[in-house]
Formats: C-alpha cells, sequence, structure tokens
C-alpha cells in the first residue's frame, strides 16, 4: 500500500469525513496538522497548489480534498489507487 499524507485542521468537518473514509479502508496515514503552523500550510500550499485543508497524497499521486477523495471511492477507483 503507497504512503498515505492528508494535511489537515482539528475543527475541519471534511478533514473529518477524509480521515473516516480512509479509517474504514484500514489505510495508514501520515496526518499533518496545520492548525497554527503556518510554514505547514505553505508547504501544502505550495505542493497542492491548493489553500484548503484537508490535501490528500496517496503515493505520489495529489488526490486533492475529501470531495475528491470520496469521488474516488464512488467511481471504484480508489482501492486500485491504494493497491498501486
Amino acid at each position: 500500500m503507497p504512503h498515505t499524507v492528508i494535511y489537515t485542521s482539528a475543527w475541519c468537518p471534511y478533514c473529518i469525513r477524509a480521515k473516516q473514509l480512509l479509517d474504514r479502508k484500514g489505510v495508514a496515514y501520515r496526518e499533518i496538522g496545520v492548525d497554527g503552523k503556518p510554514e505547514l500550510r505553505a508547504e501544502m500550499t505550495r505542493k497542492a497548489g491548493r489553500t484548503s485543508v484537508p490535501q490528500i497524497w496517496i503515493g505520489d499521486t495529489h488526490v486533492g480534498g475529501c470531495d475528491d477523495l470520496h469521488a474516488l471511492e464512488h467511481a471504484g477507483r480508489l482501492d486500485a489507487l491504494l493497491e498501486d
């Protein structure tokens, strides 16, 4: 299973939903909280080209945010990405 990274904020409902989906699938992930850490938010923005959380990477693939993650799941493409 590829390494999964998710940038989050503690009170973000989209972050919670994204982590719940990953947890249900048994995905181990590295969570990087950006609350009060402008250097980490800047790193995320530089890598993702987006300022909103969550931002999710599976391996080298930038998935995007919560809606993007759920869209992959509904399309039946998330499991394949997790297996690569």
